[in-house]
Formats: structure tokens, C-alpha cells, sequence
């Protein structure tokens, strides 16, 4: 008979070991960096976030929802409508993180991570791309990208915030537009290079012009001078520096042999007597 208590005693020892063991690791939780806690009493959300670090908490009724508060990354897709009424669609990569002090509000609020990225990241997103888009024209959003991401940030920052959802950074992944909008473009760019050849092709003819003008004045020139250094003196003695010496057998209508001025000649040549 004693044998038999012995053996129950034991047995109860054990049980109340294993009970006292089980609340034991269910009395206390810890929280690794880049982590916060919140804990729930009977499924009731308590205040106070957990940060890293070791934290008692009642066992059995309690429980303990780690979220994870490093960055996070997504890539979430918009749509909107710019201010010339032409469509733009945009692909974002979100670098953001949860606020650890509010990260009890937010289990209250949005629950899981997933939740959050669903129900408020994402809508946000769309909402904040739409007031960045509707502020320019679509040829303003590929010429001015950065002002329209840097509209975006502050739209999308101020959302996000009041959720305990910090951004820290954004990228514009992929910027697209409709198809009549990059046919339009095509078109324009045609039109423009056509409009740069025309431009080309008149300054090209007026420089070729003024060539040509530039060339006749000074061949005018050219004829100028010449006339004015081509003397008679100068012609005759050409005239007989190529003289073979040999006279033609037909003189001039008025009897002077070529090349010759006779009127000098008689001049030059002594009264015969």
C-alpha cells in the first residue's frame, strides 16, 4: 500500500513539476533588436509596447504579437490621371518601417504585416501617386520626374504616418503612359527632326549664298585691278617679249604692224632730211 502513494506521489510531483515548468517559460517573453512586442491579457491588447529585451507576462492567459520593426520593402503599382487628362501608370518600391511605440495601436487597427500592406500601404500609395499626378501634364512628369517623386514622398510620408508606418525611402520602379500619348510623342519627335532638317537645309543655302557672293566680289575685284595695272605700254610690251620676230605679211587696215605703236615709233625715229 505504501509502495502504491509512493508511486502517486510521484506522480503528482511530476505533474506539479511540469505545470510549474510550463508556467515558468510562459511567464516571461524576450524580444530580439529589430523587434517590438504587444502583449494580450485574455485577448485584450495591453498598452505599452514591448521593446527588446526580457519582460514578465501573466502564463496561460497571455499572449505576445512580435512584429518585426526593420525596414521592410513592397513594390506596389498606381494609376492616375495627369493634369492634361492622360493616363500614367507607375510601379513604386517602398522602403518603410513600423513605428515601434505604436505598434500596439497598430495590432489594434490593421493586425498582421500583411494587413497592413494590403489594406493601408497600398491604397495610400494610389492616393498620394494620384495628388503628385494631377499637379502637371504628362510631358511634365518625364521632364520634371523628380519633382513629381519628391511630391509623392511628402504625399505618401504624411499618409503613412498617422498609421505608425514610417517611409524612409521611395523609387519609381517603371513609369509608363498610354499608348495614343507615346504614339503622340513619336509623332512630335518626327515633326521636330523634320523642323531641324528644314532649318539645316535654309542655313546650309544661305551660307552657300553668301559664298557665292563673297566668290563674285572678288573676282570683281580681281578685274578691277587688273584693269587698272594693264596698261597700253604694258600690252605692247608683252606683245614683243612673245614676238618670234618675224613681221606679218598683212599690216593693220591702218598700215601699223602689229604689236606696234607707229605714232611712238615716228616719234622716236629721227627727221630724215
Amino acid at each position: 500500500m505504501s509502495q502504491q502513494a509512493t508511486s502517486w506521489q510521484a506522480i503528482v510531483l511530476g505533474i506539479l513539476i511540469s505545470i510549474a515548468v510550463i508556467v515558468g517559460f510562459n511567464s516571461y517573453v524576450i524580444i530580439n533588436p529589430g523587434e517590438a512586442g504587444v502583449l494580450s491579457i485574455l485577448g485584450k491588447a495591453q498598452d505599452g509596447a514591448l521593446l527588446e529585451g526580457l519582460h514578465l507576462k501573466p502564463p496561460l492567459v497571455s499572449k505576445v504579437d512580435i512584429y518585426d520593426v526593420t525596414v521592410q520593402k513592397f513594390e506596389v503599382p498606381a494609376q492616375s490621371s495627369t493634369k492634361d487628362l492622360q493616363q500614367l501608370s507607375a510601379s513604386f518600391a517602398i522602403n518603410f518601417r513600423l513605428d515601434a511605440s505604436q505598434v500596439v495601436d497598430i495590432r489594434r487597427k490593421q493586425g498582421t504585416l500583411q494587413n497592413i500592406v494590403s489594406k493601408i500601404v497600398a491604397p495610400q500609395t494610389q492616393e498620394s501617386f494620384k495628388i503628385a499626378a494631377a499637379r502637371r501634364t504628362v510631358e511634365e512628369a518625364i521632364t520634371k520626374r523628380d519633382e513629381l517623386k519628391q511630391d509623392f514622398d511628402i504625399a505618401l510620408s504624411d499618409r503613412l504616418q498617422k498609421y505608425g508606418i514610417l517611409v524612409l525611402d521611395t523609387s519609381v520602379v517603371d513609369l509608363t503612359f498610354s499608348a495614343e500619348f507615346s504614339h503622340a510623342v513619336e509623332e512630335k519627335q518626327i515633326a521636330e527632326q523634320r523642323a531641324q532638317r528644314a532649318v539645316y537645309i535654309a542655313q546650309e543655302a544661305e551660307q552657300e549664298a553668301e559664298a557665292n557672293i563673297n566668290r563674285a566680289k572678288g573676282q570683281a575685284e580681281a578685274q578691277r585691278l587688273l584693269r587698272e595695272t594693264l596698261t597700253v605700254e604694258l600690252l605692247q610690251k608683252q606683245a614683243i617679249d612673245k614676238w618670234d620676230g618675224h613681221f606679218p605679211q598683212v599690216l593693220g587696215g591702218n598700215g601699223a604692224l602689229p604689236f606696234i605703236n607707229l605714232d611712238l615709233a615716228k616719234k622716236n625715229t629721227p627727221a630724215t632730211r
